[in-house]
């Protein structure tokens, strides 16, 4: 059976995906977005970090096209930017791992 490669556009989407998962602050945001719009003061008083990082980090997710900004007054409402999103998220959550004891664990991790 021949070996299937993606399209690179979807190599591109998935790489975008992979970065954002890739931070446990962009992770959190996109989690929490599976639950519908939320605001960047709620999402950084939940993860426990600063305005501004959040700020950063809506940032980059925006520009991977991951989540959108709704203006809502004075302040931006955030969601996912595909319904998508939601569903490979909870799928991911469904995955178990076996993760060798001395791997992906402080500076001696391979993995990055």
């Amino acid at each position: 059976m021949p070996i299937s490669i993606a399209a690179p556009t979807h190599i591109a989407a998935l790489a975008r995906f992979g970065h954002a998962l890739s931070d446990p602050t962009r992770l959190g945001i996109l989690l929490a977005l599976r639950d519908g719009i939320a605001y960047p003061s709620d999402l950084a008083d939940a993860l426990g970090v600063s305005r501004q990082v959040m700020s950063n980090q809506l940032a980059c997710l925006r520009g991977c096209g991951l989540v959108e900004a709704a203006p809502d007054g004075r302040r931006s409402a955030y969601r996912l930017a595909d319904d998508h999103l939601r569903a490979a998220l909870d799928e991911l959550l469904h995955v178990v791992l076996i993760v060798e004891p001395d791997c992906c664990t402080g500076e001696s991790c391979s993995c990055a």
